[in-house]
């Protein structure tokens, strides 16, 4: 296998186009594709699975794909880890919701290669029974993660020494942040990363070959090395 396939979840948003105003899409940044891409994938969009897909369906999904990315995009829905909604968590989207959940599932008991971005991350943590801080101000006082709509911030995350993903990033680097939310207890995946305010950044399966969840935006920097890392695995398993 030379160009492994990369599955990459997809958002469904209102988008317009030519003539066409405001048309429910399934869609994605393209720098998720060209990162993929870039790195040696193939890049498979995979929008939300229909409302009635069974887990047969998401394993006839999987069992076509070498690797999966988890996208960011909007809060998931606190109902799906238990809790009531804080006043500053957006409107689910229930379809991508039960959809990404089930994959994250599915892709964790099939041992495919798997990479979590922002809300990927948090998808993985809920998919294995843990929970989310739906709002990171209240738990770290300012708004350094998310501290300006539309903007990207900056920091540094410390890496654990000897962990899968020090050996991809090494035990320190600088990241692309935009998040208001952030994983709170998370079963059978180590944490592996932390921002300086002692945020959890980063956690990986310790089981798997290749399953990590990070809480940056590694999509819109120009450090290859996670997708490419991702690709590896992916092409490895093939």
């Amino acid at each position: 296998m030379t160009r492994p396939i990369i599955g990459i979840t997809t958002y469904v948003e209102p988008a317009s186009w030519g003539v066409w105003r405001d048309i429910p899409a399934a869609l994605l940044p393209y720098s998720y594709v060209r990162q993929v891409a870039d790195a040696g994938g193939l890049p498979m969009l995979v929008p939300p699975l229909p409302e009635d897909a069974t887990p047969e369906d998401v394993r006839e999904v999987l069992g076509r794909l070498d690797g999966l990315l988890l996208s960011g995009g909007v809060d998931v829905e606190p109902e799906r880890y238990g809790a009531e909604p804080h006043p500053s968590v957006q409107a689910p989207r229930r379809d991508r919701d039960g959809s990404e959940l089930d994959l994250a599932r599915e892709s964790a008991a099939a041992g495919l290669p798997v990479l979590g971005v922002c809300r990927g991350m948090q998808v993985m943590a809920v998919a294995a029974g843990g929970d989310l801080v739906q709002h990171l101000p209240d738990l770290v006082g300012n708004d350094s993660h998310l501290e300006t709509p539309g903007t990207y911030g900056r920091h540094e995350v410390r890496i654990e020494p000897g962990t899968r993903l020090a050996d991809v990033l090494g035990e320190r680097v600088e990241v692309a942040t935009y998040h208001h939310q952030g994983v709170g207890q998370h079963p059978g995946l180590n944490a592996t990363a932390w921002a300086d305010d002692g945020l959890l950044e980063a956690f990986e399966d310790p089981a798997a070959v290749f399953r990590i969840g990070v809480q940056w935006h590694p999509e819109v920097g120009e450090d290859p090395r996670l997708f490419q890392a991702l690709v590896e695995a992916a092409r490895a398993r093939g």
